[in-house]
């Protein structure tokens, strides 16, 4: 299931709710068939009645007051992976990034990948898109989603590149990388 929305507020007292989108356009929310829950069940039937600050204001059907509205806050509306259109060559759907290894490279083809932990999620703050990666015994790493930072993408093995790029990591990750040991300030340099 692909999430291409999720209802944010109440809009009035007669049952609608704001919808944020995730569409290229807030007007495709329904452009790919009926909208479900996460599972695929519960389907819903969301009728756009405008737009407001950005979000799409709807009407789901058996949502009549804003009590009810109120109780949808939070609710992601999906639709099966098989409804969207192939992405354009590199281009990709958010969905299809989670789950995939990401792989520190060094970006000139030289040594071999190194492990770096699977992307969790994709988010945009409003300067692009970010991946979230799980970093094996780490914090996560927040990783901006450019041609210079991941240069490429493998979906059909499920891998991702991403360049060691200085200060982009912990400093303990970016050792790891780049094959040091690690070492305590206090004993030493080996």
């Amino acid at each position: 299931m692909v999430c291409l929305g999720v209802v944010t507020a109440a809009h009035g007292v007669r049952g609608e709710v704001r919808i944020r989108t995730f569409t290229a356009r807030p007007e495709d929310l329904v452009a790919y068939g009926d909208l479900c829950d996460e599972q695929g069940e519960q389907p819903l039937a969301v009728q756009p009645t405008g737009c407001v600050r950005g979000a799409v204001t709807a009407r789901i059907r058996g949502v009549d007051d804003r009590n009810a509205a109120e109780r949808l806050r939070g609710r992601k509306l999906c639709v099966p992976r098989s409804a969207l259109p192939e992405p354009e060559p590199d281009e990709y759907y958010h969905a299809d990034l989670i789950g995939l290894r990401a792989e520190l490279i060094d970006g000139s083809g030289g040594p071999e990948p190194v492990p770096l932990g699977p992307v969790t999620a994709v988010d945009d703050f409003g300067a692009g898109p970010v991946l979230e990666i799980a970093v094996d015994g780490g914090p996560p790493a927040m990783v901006p989603f450019t041609r210079a930072v991941v240069p490429w993408v493998d979906v059909n093995a499920g891998r991702i590149g991403i360049v060691a790029v200085p200060g982009l990591l912990g400093r303990a990750d970016e050792e790891k990388a780049q094959g040091k040991p690690r070492h305590s300030p206090a004993a030493g340099r080996p």
